[in-house]
């Protein structure tokens, strides 16, 4: 899809200019292909102010065939060091490259002293996180593969409880392998992050590795997972119990569920990522378990899986129509167990579009 790689590329080539930089250094991959579609493993775009005419893409000779056919629209260039040998362009064309941004936040310091020496008489500036503040902003192409993404994890889950894959007996690890390579059939070309399979006591531990402990008959089981389409991720916590539900379990779940539906009707444009935060948190904070509940409500997810805005109580800025959060609250009982419940959704005008669509009911089997 050359055209929204150009007019991706364009809105960048806007911000340079508002900015005064002449062109844009991205040396970050994710990056790259957010601009340009490629998606090998090296790979540098030397991004000019004044359009794609004046722009240069550069990999080496392993993806001469694929940078033809994913970057069929700029000039290309074959070098192992990437970065360099464009910066090395740019100082032989000081009309053009007087003042060339790079991406500070992604360039070690090793690198930055190489880039100084070949950009030569070129003024190099710091320019952090221009593509990412226009990434934020998913459009329609991007959204589409989110929600194919989510659609993959929907549809593994509920193959994985189908097929009777949640039993006492089975380890944290063996259903979690399980449920990843449901992914993969369902459409998945990765997963998204290290699943977590949490059971019993271990599900009060927010990022729990799996590990061989075995499930159990009354254990809460905690799935805290994502799968990948097109470079763009899925991230979704659903709960099961294995067998009937205790009355702790029930009033604990339902009161994350209530805190989780506060927190999603907050979601729109405008709205404080702050106040967004504290309209899931007071509802479990009211209830007394304010203590429990020690993270964050959410994060935007996209090309990364944790990437800007974040839905915090110290986040700062407003939500965006197109922008993709995450909206995750939970409360753990050390020792006992714990819930949280998260989808992955988009900011409308009109309410925001949910995009995990398992069944938020409190699952047992």
């Amino acid at each position: 899809m050359p055209e929204i790689h150009a007019r991706r590329r364009a809105a960048l080539a806007a911000l340079l200019h508002e900015n005064g930089v002449d062109a844009l250094l991205v040396t970050d991959l994710l990056n790259i292909r957010y601009l340009t579609g490629f998606t090998g493993s090296n790979a540098a775009l030397l991004l000019h102010a004044g359009g794609d005419a004046k722009t240069l893409f550069c990999t080496d000779g392993r993806y001469t065939a694929q940078s033809e056919s994913e970057v069929p629209d700029l000039e290309r260039v074959l070098d192992r060091a990437s970065a360099r040998a464009l910066a090395a362009h740019a100082a032989d064309r000081l009309a053009d490259y007087g003042r060339t941004g790079f991406e500070s936040q992604h360039v070690s310091v090793e690198e930055h002293e190489h880039l100084k020496v070949r950009f030569d008489r070129v003024e190099l500036v710091r320019t952090p996180g221009l593509i990412e503040q226009l990434r934020v902003v998913k459009d329609e192409v991007e959204i589409a593969a989110l929600r194919a993404a989510c659609a993959a994890a929907d549809r593994a889950l509920a193959a994985l409880l189908e097929a009777g894959g949640v039993r006492p007996g089975r380890t944290e690890l063996e259903v979690a392998r399980d449920l990843e390579n449901r992914m993969l059939e369902h459409g998945s070309s990765g997963i998204s992050f290290e699943s977590i399979v949490a059971a019993g006591p271990n599900s009060a531990i927010p990022h729990h590795r799996p590990t061989g402990a075995e499930l159990r008959r009354g254990d809460f089981v905690k799935f805290d997972f994502g799968a990948t389409v097109d470079g763009y991720h899925s991230d979704m916590t659903r709960m099961v119990v294995l067998g009937e539900p205790a009355d702790w379990q029930r009033e604990l779940y339902n009161l994350v569920h209530r805190a989780q539906a506060a927190g999603t009707e907050a979601v729109r444009p405008g709205a404080v990522v702050s106040e967004v935060d504290a309209a899931a948190r007071s509802v479990i904070a009211d209830a007394g378990y304010g203590e429990q509940f020690a993270h964050g409500l959410g994060h935007g997810v996209g090309l990364e899986v944790h990437e800007a805005p974040s839905l915090a109580a110290a986040g700062v800025g407003t939500l965006s129509a197109g922008m993709a959060v995450t909206v995750e609250p939970g409360v753990y009982l050390a020792g006992r167990g714990g819930v949280r419940i998260e989808d992955t959704l988009v900011v409308r005008d009109s309410g925001p579009e949910l995009l995990t669509l398992s069944t938020k009911d409190l699952v047992a089997v």
